[in-house]
């Protein structure tokens, strides 16, 4: 503008000459200056200043044609020097970065969930459901069903299985088990109620002897509860529970709830131990991988006690990785009527391992674990002509087992299970089996009907009216009792909540024990028959006989 303003005040062809050499440096001096801006908006960030512009380089004179001018006319003034007309770039003001915030303080890692780490559902004795069908924020509804049909060779005409908790009436279809309720819990308050109703209400409760002791009938009062507790949770350590009431053992590995195990009828190692306590647990879990269990109860399955002294016992759980379960159950007390210094110790002891898992296999096979159990267990000392030792006894049933000469009284047995799964886990096959060497009798499970050992209680009758023991089973001290059993069966689990079970099992025994086809109730096998004298019941060495169950569970 400063050109065109004055170009028509230009008299002269000097000042036309001056303005000339102003263009040019103009137009030489812009490009550098703009390239100069384009670099600086260019720079790496980290940068945050622009550098200032370069200083206009002097262009030399431009030199003008002269023109004649009259000779009285001075000599023209040099012309000034060249300027720019563009004013250096000023330098941007530094750039502020970001004002640096506190970094956030994590919030306080909350302790793993124990055995949540990995799928444990695998487990023998463990659920397999993946999670719970009915869950609320308070309150896990669980319904069970447990429904089996199984026959022996033997026939029994009064159609009565010896010899198991599981399984009760022969050639019919029988109600096991149905329980409903569920597990209570609110904030740092929990509890878990299942209810007991089928054959395993009296078949569980009848075995145990300290009902005897005192009034108000206790096996009336509590047979129709299999679990019923209380307790508080506490966060320390990865939680502690504390619980008061009935709640499972997990003695012999086996659950009570056949919907969680490898076979339907476990062997003796399982099936004469305790399936539950009575009393107060507290459950601490140091790790996510381990947890301690110390127990304080009333005994051994039993709803009272035999004597002053209650029962301890503990259980220890480690699962380590998946693969890998280990569990030890630990128990002392005072177990036996009438002999208050009589003591029983029992240790039981479990490995799972899962050896093989392709859940991708295309060949259908895809899992294999095995389970291993062991118990080691006796009782010493007694009274009278009562007494007993672990190991090592000289007396026997017919000389007596007086203090000098101790009769021998111990549990020793084991069992093994293998399990393959096949076709992404809804079919698996199993097989198995175990033995018992119990001298004294005092786990062996009491035969019913008139072979009833003495103080269980024996079976009703239509009338209601018991039925007379008339040939109680010898279980005195110094009796002998060795026991084995082997099976193989298949599992067709079509979703979380259903199984059909199918498997054959055989049993023996070293002395008369199994129901034979005589039964062990009459002579026809009905209760209200009388029992004429003399009348045996039918027992046998051997138990041969398949089994078919549906169980669900949501």
């Amino acid at each position: 503008m400063l050109i065109y303003r004055n170009w028509e005040n230009a008299a002269h062809p000097m000042y036309l000459g001056v303005r000339l050499g102003m263009l040019a440096s103009l137009l030489l001096v812009a490009p550098s200056v703009y390239g100069q801006e384009q670099s600086s908006a260019n720079a790496p960030a980290a940068a945050h200043v622009l550098a200032p512009a370069a200083a206009p380089v002097p262009l030399p004179p431009v030199a003008v044609p002269s023109t004649a001018a009259p000779a009285t006319q001075p000599p023209a003034a040099p012309p000034p020097p060249a300027t720019s007309l563009q004013e250096p770039v000023a330098p941007a003001p530094p750039v502020k970065a970001p004002a640096a915030t506190p970094e956030t303080e994590p919030a306080e890692a909350k302790p793993a969930e124990p055995f949540a780490f990995a799928d444990f559902t695998w487990l023998n004795g463990n659920s397999r459901q993946s999670k719970a069908v009915l869950d609320t924020p308070y309150f896990t509804p669980e319904i069970l069903f447990d429904v089996n049909y199984t026959a022996s060779l033997h026939n029994p005409i009064d159609h009565t299985v010896v010899g198991s908790t599981a399984l009760s009436r022969n050639n019919e279809f029988t109600l096991a088990f149905m329980g409903f309720g569920g597990d209570f819990h609110y904030e740092n308050a929990r509890g878990r109620l299942m209810t007991q109703f089928g054959v395993r209400s009296t078949l569980v409760p009848r075995n145990d002897l300290s009902t005897n002791h005192g009034q108000y009938d206790l096996q009336t009062a509590l047979r129709y509860v299999s679990e019923a507790y209380g307790g508080v949770h506490i966060n320390a350590l990865n939680g502690i529970n504390v619980d008061a009431g009935i709640f499972m053992s997990y003695v012999g590995l086996f659950s009570y709830d056949n919907f969680e195990n490898w076979m339907y009828l476990p062997s003796f190692t399982s099936d004469n131990t305790p399936w539950f306590f009575n009393g107060i647990r507290v459950q601490l879990f140091t790790s996510d991988k381990l947890k301690i269990e110390p127990w304080l109860i009333n005994g051994w399955q039993t709803y009272g006690k035999f004597n002053e002294m209650p029962g301890f016992g503990t259980q220890i759980l480690w699962r380590p990785a998946e693969w890998v379960s280990v569990l030890s159950n630990d128990y002392v007390g005072w177990d036996t009527q009438d002999h208050p210094g009589r003591f029983r110790f029992h240790s039981d002891n479990s490995v799972q391992f899962k050896y093989f898992d392709d859940p991708k296999s295309k060949g259908g096979f895809h899992r294999a674990a095995i389970s291993i159990t062991a118990d080691i267990g006796g009782e010493y000392g007694g009274s009278g002509n009562s007494f007993v030792t672990p190991f090592g006894g000289s007396g026997s049933e017919a000389a007596g087992c007086t203090r000098q000469h101790k009769c021998t009284q111990n549990f020793l047995s084991w069992m093994a299970y293998h399990r393959m799964w096949f076709f992404d886990g809804h079919v698996a096959w199993n097989v198995g089996g175990g033995m018992m060497h119990n001298p004294g009798s005092y786990l062996v499970l009491s035969p019913t009907g008139v072979a009833t050992m003495n103080g269980v209680s024996p079976s009703i009758g239509a009338s209601g009216v018991p039925t007379q023991p008339t040939q109680a089973y010898d279980n005195n001290p110094g009796t002998k009792f060795d026991a084995f059993d082997y099976e193989t069966g298949i599992q067709y689990m079509p979703n979380e909540q259903v199984t059909y079970d199918l498997e054959v099992n055989s049993r023996h025994s070293s002395v008369p024990y199994f129901a034979g086809h005589g039964g062990v109730t009459s002579p026809d096998g009905y209760t209200s028959t009388a029992v004429p004298p003399g009348w045996r019941p039918d027992l046998a060495k051997t138990d041969n006989r398949i089994i078919a169950a549906m169980l669900v569970r949501f």
